[in-house]
């Protein structure tokens, strides 16, 4: 018999909202450069933890005015105008995708009705705070929020993970499942005993797979 899970933890930027990645490569569409090149002017090798200006930003090491002028001198010396303010400005008009992602947000409220211990693991940025804090309702449906923006380490640097952990006490790593859009971070929670669960597109999906694997441990 497969032990019982006892929490289940997700990442909040396109779990609980639309890609970031995805606007990024329109973006660079318009700008006529590839998803590839805009992906690493922009966010960097994403994963991996590094000296990027937008790994220190998510790691609260330097300010939002700073990574955006530091990103738009990476973009310069590609020739391209990358003003990652009118990129957020754009994310920001559609309320970020939250609202599609409602039935996602009734299935942690039933989890936690259900007694498992709920949580998120957010690569984040300070300035960011009150915003992606207002899409869904924080505090009503998490046991804890472990930002990276706070801590000073980024996911898929296991210490973050190792944070979470020690916010959940006496679960063990075997009885957590983490949510991730991304594969490198989904990669790094399971490299500690996590059961994990890369997110796409589909939030019916992803609710089917979650149901499905925590059925499979039932007790």
């Amino acid at each position: 018999m497969l032990e019982k899970m006892e929490a289940v933890l997700f990442d909040f930027g396109g779990v609980f909202t639309d890609s970031p990645f995805h606007a990024v490569h329109e973006f660079g569409k318009e700008l006529g450069v590839e998803p590839g090149e805009i992906t690493r002017i922009v966010f960097g090798s994403y994963e991996h933890d590094g000296e990027h200006p937008w790994h220190q930003l998510e790691r609260g090491e330097i300010s939002l005015e700073d990574a955006r002028n530091q990103i738009l001198e990476l973009g310069q010396t590609h020739d391209l105008e990358i003003d990652i303010y009118k990129l957020f400005t754009r994310m920001a008009g559609n309320n970020a995708g939250a609202d599609q992602r409602q039935p996602l947000v009734e299935r942690v409220r039933s989890l936690r009705q259900e007694g498992y211990t709920t949580g998120i693991i957010t690569n984040n940025v300070k300035e960011f705070g009150d915003g992606w804090r207002g899409l869904i309702p924080i505090d009503e449906l998490f046991n804890f929020v472990v930002d990276s923006s706070s801590v000073g380490i980024r996911k898929p640097d296991p210490r973050i993970f190792k944070l979470a952990l020690e916010q959940l006490g006496d679960i063990a790593p075997g009885k957590v499942v983490f949510l991730d859009d991304y594969q490198a971070n989904v990669d790094a929670a399971r490299d500690l005993g996590f059961q994990s669960i890369l997110v796409g597109a589909d939030v019916l999906t992803t609710i089917n797979e979650l149901d499905t694997l925590l059925a499979r441990h039932q007790s």
